[in-house]
Parts: C-alpha cells; sequence; structure tokens
C-alpha cells in the first residue's frame, strides 16, 4: 500500500507485547491440534490400508533390504490391524500432548530424531523375513524423553513430569527386551535411546567458562 507525496501514512499503533499466559496458551491449543491431527492421520491411513486390502503394509520397515530403508519414514504411520492402532492411540497421543502442547517445534524434532534411530535399529537388528509397522517405536522414545529430560536440563518441574510419566508408563519399557513373540522390541529399544538422545541434544543445560 502507498500513499501519495503529502499525505501521512496511518498505521495501527503497535499492541502490547503477548504475556507469558498468552504464550502458553497459545503453545496448549498448537499441541491439541497437532495431537488431534496426528491421531486423525494414523485413524484415516489404517481405514485406507484396511480398504486396500492391507497394502500399504510393504511400506513398513523390511530390515536389510535396501528398499525396506523407506519405513523408517512410512513405518510409524502404518499399524498392522485396528487392534494394533487402538492400542497406540492413546499412550501416543498423550505423550505427544505433553511435549507440544510447551512446543510444537519441539514435538517434531524429538519426533524426527525418535523416528529415525527406531527404524534404523529396526532395518539394522531386525530379521530378514520380518516386516515391522506401528508408532510404539515413537511412542517409547517420547516416553524416554519426557522422563530424561529434567536431568539434562536441570529443571525441577520437567523432572517431576518425567517421574509422573515414568510412574504411569514406565512399566511398558519392558518391551525394549526380546520377550514376546511377534512385537518389534528393535524398534522399542531404539526408540527409547532416541528419546534420550534427543533429551540431550535438545534440552541439555549448556555450562559456560566450567559455570552452569
Amino acid at each position: 500500500m502507498t500513499t501519495q507525496a503529502g499525505e501521512g501514512a496511518i498505521g495501527r499503533a503497535p499492541g502490547p507485547r503477548r504475556g507469558l499466559v498468552d504464550r502458553m496458551g497459545g503453545s496448549a491449543m498448537a499441541g491439541v491440534q497437532l495431537t488431534g491431527a496426528l491421531v486423525a492421520l494414523l485413524w484415516v491411513v489404517e481405514g485406507l490400508d484396511t480398504l486396500l486390502s492391507h497394502r500399504l503394509d510393504r511400506f513398513g520397515v523390511r530390515p536389510h533390504h535396501l528398499v525396506g530403508l523407506r519405513g523408517i519414514a512410512f513405518a510409524p504411520f502404518l499399524h498392522a490391524g485396528w487392534a494394533h492402532l487402538i492400542g497406540n492411540t492413546v499412550p501416543l497421543a498423550v505423550l505427544t500432548l505433553l511435549i507440544a502442547g510447551r512446543s510444537v517445534v519441539r514435538y517434531v524434532s524429538v519426533f524426527l530424531v525418535v523416528t529415525l534411530i527406531s527404524g534404523l535399529g529396526m532395518w539394522l537388528l531386525g530379521g530378514s523375513n520380518e516386516l515391522h509397522l506401528g508408532a510404539s517405536g515413537v511412542i517409547f522414545g517420547l516416553l524416554t524423553y519426557l522422563i530424561s529430560r529434567g536431568f539434562f536440563a536441570r529443571r525441577a518441574g520437567q523432572v517431576v513430569v518425567g517421574l509422573v510419566v515414568a510412574l504411569v508408563y514406565g512399566g511398558a519399557l519392558r518391551g525394549v527386551f526380546p520377550t514376546t513373540n511377534g512385537v518389534s522390541w528393535q524398534g522399542h529399544l531404539f526408540g527409547a535411546i532416541g528419546g534420550v538422545l534427543a533429551a540431550y541434544m535438545f534440552d541439555r543445560r549448556e555450562t559456560v567458562d566450567g559455570r552452569t
């Protein structure tokens, strides 16, 4: 928009800066929206996969096959049936909201690190005749991220949140061991490792001149 010579431009006075409560509210709403979108996407994909007689499942992680590497990106969004998806939906939604409710950008960063590490672990250690599907590797990564981030950040509030999460979901960490047939313990184990790595990468409190 331009003005003629000699005319003054009328602009709006800058409004007050958003307060902490406003910023937190905005972040929480964005986290709710992201969580809802993610859950909806998983259910739509499973519905489409069902209609296609589960032909989308071939895009999961197929260990030791080069074409199977594409599954690192796609496997978290695919599931071996509705029961599998239902079992993953609630913990994924809760853990996603706990992270994305504070920062969507941080959640996306953690999600990418966990997905990559979990997928590589499945591809490297899985059996050549196996097909790995599901968001459980991501769930394990989000879980260990929440548990460990407070210790890296040295923030009491985050430590408390991590302890509560550990009390509620910590028992699931038994899934990192190869105790149940048909369960991708490799994805669980490396997802958990990815979560701790993400906490170290993104939440570690730096030291300056030897002081914290």
